[in-house]
């Protein structure tokens, strides 16, 4: 006896169609990148119709936005993942920077967001998408310090901007292969000078 398969809904469909087509482009884009990545070889990666990419997303810079988003979403994630707010200050950034730095070295990671994302989308933009995902952790962390003590005095927005540029830029260099350890001993370094008092 045959067992017939649920059959999907449009939305499920629709919802398939949209994560294929992210895959294909985030497969591309980190290997080839962004701008030798061209729109047939991602529906064609993405086994779809060019219709169907245009009916999910305006052009490629709008799919290459929704990649972004998707993976900006998935740090913040990671990082609320291994913070709380029962920690001390310290201990709870630490525990952010590695949760990050961990995050970031998802293969072709930093390439999207840190080299790819800011070129195709302009760094004002992706700042408005790391203040909704991850620089909102980062935020949440300076005002968790700001409240058991820690900063009186100090602008937070500005301190949160100065650390995540801080924070990208290991990330990138880890994600190149340079040694985590050291930039984990320089973070604990940098954050322990920040939050005393």
């Amino acid at each position: 006896m045959q067992v017939e398969k649920p059959r999907r809904s449009q939305a499920e469909r629709r919802a398939e169609t949209r994560r294929a087509l992210l895959r294909a482009a985030r497969k591309l884009i980190v290997e080839k990148g962004y701008a030798e990545t061209g729109t047939p070889d991602i529906v064609k990666a993405a086994e779809v119709t060019r219709g169907a990419l245009y009916h999910h997303f305006a052009d490629k810079a709008d799919l290459m936005r929704a990649l972004v988003r998707q993976e900006a979403a998935a740090i913040a994630t990671e990082i609320n993942a291994d913070t709380s707010t029962d920690q001390t200050p310290l201990d709870a950034f630490m525990a952010g920077a590695r949760a990050y730095f961990t995050a970031m070295s998802a293969p072709g990671r930093a390439r999207i967001l840190l080299l790819e994302g800011p070129a195709v989308l302009g760094v004002e933009e992706m700042a408005v998408i790391d203040r909704e995902t991850g620089g909102a952790t980062l935020l949440e962390g300076l005002q968790h310090a700001a409240a058991h003590g820690a900063l009186e005095g100090i602008p937070l927005e500005p301190l949160a901007d100065l650390l995540s540029s801080s924070f990208d830029r290991a990330a990138l260099a880890i994600a190149n292969g340079e040694d985590r350890e050291a930039y984990e001993r320089a973070t604990l370094s940098l954050l322990s000078g920040i939050l005393k008092g």
